[in-house]
């Protein structure tokens, strides 16, 4: 994770800005993209701190490679979005156009249908480890069930929340910010649950800097789109 978030996350974040901002110039874009180019820095710290944390770690050919692919896929999935919408008018969207809502609900049904073709081929097919089948899968508990339900629903109501802010802050701006998600993991691996405790100092300036450069970043990116 420390490897493949990072560097999955850092490639969406850049390419996916420049696609949206392409599409819709809406925004400072010197203060757009210095603040992308601040998270990519503290995203990068973010997986040196882990590296050092584990020096023994090892990171596959393979996963790097899935990763690249997950960061480019995921780069472009919000522009598809962006573009059904009518981002100037969402009471009233021009013919042929969606509103946020309404491409929030056919997006969730378009990952709910998918999952059933995905998670066949993942199950039978894994990149690592054994196959499984559907048996294996209605094996697992009510809460195991419950804890992916419930990341579901809050990605759903952020992914929601985001597309409706595009209207305002514009496609480019609504996407990066939600790219600083990141920061929200990392605060909750450090002050949550406790990943880097008994660290030594070189890992802890390095969460400093990375932190102080999330929030410079993303503030950038904020003020980009006023």
């Amino acid at each position: 994770m420390s490897v493949a978030f990072p560097l999955g996350v850092g490639i969406a974040l850049v390419l996916g800005v420049i696609v949206n901002y392409a599409a819709s110039q809406k925004g400072n874009s010197t203060l757009l993209f210095l603040g992308v180019a601040l998270v990519v820095i503290a995203i990068i710290l973010n997986a040196l701190a882990y590296k050092a944390k584990d020096k023994n770690q090892k990171s596959s050919a393979r996963g790097i490679i899935i990763s690249l692919i997950a960061g480019i896929l995921m780069a472009f999935f919000y522009r598809f979005i962006a573009a059904s919408m009518d981002l100037d008018n969402f009471h009233a969207p021009q013919a042929g156009k969606m509103t946020p809502y309404t491409a929030v609900f056919i997006f969730s049904t378009g990952i709910f249908i998918s999952n059933f073709l995905f998670n066949t081929l993942l199950m039978r097919k894994p990149f690592t480890g054994a196959p499984v089948s559907y048996r294996d899968y209605f094996k697992g508990g009510l809460s195991t069930h419950f804890t992916g339900i419930l990341g579901g629903l809050i990605w759903g109501l952020g992914n929601s929340l985001n597309l409706i802010a595009a209207g305002k802050a514009g496609a480019a701006v609504s996407y990066g910010l939600g790219q600083g998600a990141t920061m929200i993991a990392a605060f909750w691996g450090v002050f949550i649950w406790k990943e880097f405790k008994g660290s030594g100092k070189d890992v802890s300036v390095k969460l400093t800097w990375m932190f102080l450069l999330f929030i410079a970043g993303l503030a950038c990116i904020i003020i980009s789109g006023r």
